[in-house]
């Protein structure tokens, strides 16, 4: 069994008993349950290298963003402002009042790219754990039925 949500849905095997009562029962607990436990941590391995990616992207992006605002800072007091606008000729409240609005619009652009809507974590790990969930709910009302 493959846990790649790429390959398609993991089919669990068929533990057919002929004339078993309950429907498909495994010939081996111990060896199905470990079966299924080391399905489910290879699924979660594999979908946490994709989380940790995200989680890393969004870091960056954060980090960008605190960096700028930052910079909006000391930019505002920097000397150099003063020296830009004697260069120029300009007055150096424009020069840093200017500089200051750029580096705060580049720190709320890397803030919106660090906010932006997160996708689900963990897809196929929830789908596999809702159809346990579901085929333990019909394996309890199956038996409660023929008991």
């Amino acid at each position: 069994m493959n846990p790649s949500p790429e390959l398609g849905p993991i089919e669990p095997p068929n533990y057919s008993l002929p004339g078993a009562p309950l429907g498909d029962l495994p010939l081996n607990w111990r060896q199905a349950i470990m079966e299924l436990i080391a399905n489910r941590f290879a699924m979660i391995q594999l979908e946490s290298k994709g989380v940790f990616g995200r989680i890393a992207r969004r870091g960056i992006f954060l980090g960008l963003s605190v960096g700028c605002l930052v910079a909006t800072w000391i930019l505002v007091l920097a000397g150099g402002i003063a020296w830009i606008a004697e260069a120029n000729n300009w007055h150096w409240s424009r020069v840093a009042l200017v500089t200051a609005l750029v580096h705060f619009l580049l720190g709320v652009l890397f803030a919106r790219k660090a906010t932006g809507p997160a996708s689900p974590t963990f897809p196929a790990t929830r789908n596999e754990f809702q159809k346990d969930r579901e085929w333990i709910e019909n394996f309890h009302t199956t038996k409660k039925s023929n008991d």
